[in-house]
């Protein structure tokens, strides 16, 4: 286990360490998520109305979200804001707004591309039953739109999961950093350090994402 560096593992607390890290980015990732989820589904019905306020600002917000880096837009709210309006963020609440800002986005285009995709049919039948605007949406659209968007929001979940790896550049010990100063604190000691480090971080967003990865193929086999 010393060539390949594990030994460090099991020095001190190191292990500890590591989950204690993981459970910061699972953290801000789940936070994050819970908002997007909520606001997401708000804005995402929002975007099929037909107003063209509505639809142009929808549309702006979601084009700053596809071409602006995430890493970007870290830097902006955690350096620049504090700079410009001398707000003291601290570096994880950056990340939650951050990581909330894109996630709506992208929950609202899946909630919004969800919705249209149902036929045009599916609202006469049933305002032609007498159903009112409401009872259509509750008995009809929304649970044919859950089914299509539950598989696609399950992958947005373990991409920002994945994605928040970055917030270590704004100072956050989440488990990335905290294999950073393991390596550093073991480099003499142990050379391959690098390698166990990584490879453990590896397994531990593995064993987060991947049954998340198969409740999505399930349900999308499932509802096909």
């Amino acid at each position: 286990m010393t060539s390949l560096g594990l030994d460090v593992l099991f020095k001190g607390i190191n292990m500890q360490r590591l989950l204690a890290g993981l459970w910061v980015s699972l953290r801000i990732s789940l936070i994050a998520i819970a908002i997007s989820i909520f606001l997401g589904l708000v804005v995402g019905w929002l975007m099929t109305r037909k107003n063209i306020v509505i639809k142009a600002i929808t549309r702006v917000y979601l084009e700053i979200v596809r071409i602006m880096p995430q890493m970007v837009l870290l830097f902006i709210v955690f350096f620049g804001t504090t700079r410009l309006f001398g707000w003291n963020i601290d570096a994880e609440v950056s990340s939650v707004i951050v990581f909330s800002f894109w996630g709506v986005a992208e929950m609202s285009d899946l909630v919004r591309s969800s919705l249209i995709s149902i036929p045009k049919h599916q609202y006469e039948s049933a305002y032609a039953l007498g159903m009112s605007e409401v009872q259509t949406y509750l008995s009809v659209i929304i649970p044919q739109t859950f089914r299509r968007l539950v598989p696609l929001a399950i992958n947005l979940i373990t991409r920002m999961i994945k994605t928040t790896s970055l917030v270590m550049m704004i100072g956050v010990v989440e488990v990335l950093k905290v294999g950073q100063q393991i390596i550093e604190a073991n480099r003499k000691s142990s050379p391959n350090a690098a390698f166990g480090v990584y490879l453990t971080v590896f397994i531990l967003y593995f064993i987060v994402c991947w049954p998340i990865s198969m409740f999505s193929k399930k349900l999308e086999k499932k509802w096909s």
